[in-house]
C-alpha cells in the first residue's frame, strides 16, 4: 500500500541552485552595514507575502541607501539566483508524466525574483507546468515556516499530512511540517540532490 500520495516539494536549492551566503554578503558590503535590522527583515518578509508592490520594496530601499543607484539595488536583490540545471526539469517532467503522486510546489519568493527566472531559465513554463499547484509566497500572501501555509495546502487539496513527503532545504520549514504530520526530506544541497529522492527515501515508498 502506498504511503505517500503527495509530493510537496521548496524550488530554491531544491530545483533552482542559490547562493544564499554569497547573496547576503554582498549585500552587507554595499549596504556598508554588519547586520540586518527589524525594518530590512520586515520589509523583506512583507515583500516575500506581497504585503508590498516591487515599487515599494525599491522604494524602501533607495530611501535607506540613497547612495545606491535602482538598477544596482535590483542586480543585488536578484544575485542570490544562480543556475537551474536541466536533470532537475528531467526529473520533475518524468513524475508529471507517470502521475503516481499529487505533485505540489510551496515557495518562498517574490515577484522580482520570478521575473528574472522567467526572463532567464527558459524552460520555467514547462517546469511549472509539471506542478498540480504552483504556490508561490507572494501569491498565497502566506510563507514558511508558519503552520498556516502548510495548513493553506493541505485544505485547498484535501490532503492529508501523512500522505505528503515535503522537501524543502531549511531545517525550520521541515520542522513545523513534521511536527504538523508531514513526512519531510530536509535535503542538504550541498551534497544531494532532488533526483536522488526516492533513493534517500526508500523507507517511505
Amino acid at each position: 500500500m502506498q504511503k505517500i500520495k503527495t509530493l510537496i516539494f521548496d524550488f530554491g536549492d531544491v530545483f533552482i541552485n542559490l547562493d544564499k551566503q554569497g547573496a547576503m554578503q554582498k549585500a552587507l558590503e554595499l549596504f556598508e552595514i554588519e547586520t540586518f535590522d527589524a525594518d530590512i527583515i520586515e520589509t523583506n518578509e512583507l515583500y516575500e507575502v506581497g504585503k508590498i508592490s516591487t515599487a515599494e520594496f525599491i522604494q524602501f530601499y533607495s530611501i535607506r541607501f540613497p547612495q545606491i543607484k535602482e538598477t544596482h539595488l535590483v542586480e543585488l536583490w536578484n544575485c542570490i539566483l544562480k543556475d537551474f540545471p536541466s536533470h532537475r526539469l528531467d526529473f520533475i517532467k518524468k513524475l508529471a508524466h507517470h502521475k503516481e503522486y499529487k505533485l505540489i510546489l510551496l515557495s518562498n519568493t517574490n515577484d522580482m525574483h520570478i521575473d528574472s527566472i522567467k526572463s532567464n531559465v527558459p524552460f520555467f513554463e514547462d517546469f511549472k507546468n509539471c506542478f498540480d499547484k504552483f504556490y508561490l509566497s507572494q501569491e498565497v500572501q502566506l510563507r514558511k515556516p508558519n503552520a498556516d501555509i502548510f495548513n493553506f495546502v493541505l485544505e485547498q487539496n484535501n490532503l492529508i499530512a501523512n500522505e505528503c513527503l515535503f522537501i524543502d532545504d531549511t531545517k525550520d520549514n521541515t520542522d513545523t511540517a513534521k511536527s504538523m504530520g508531514f513526512h519531510t526530506w530536509n535535503i542538504d544541497e550541498t551534497k544531494e540532490d532532488v533526483t536522488t529522492l526516492f533513493e534517500m527515501n526508500k523507507a517511505l515508498f
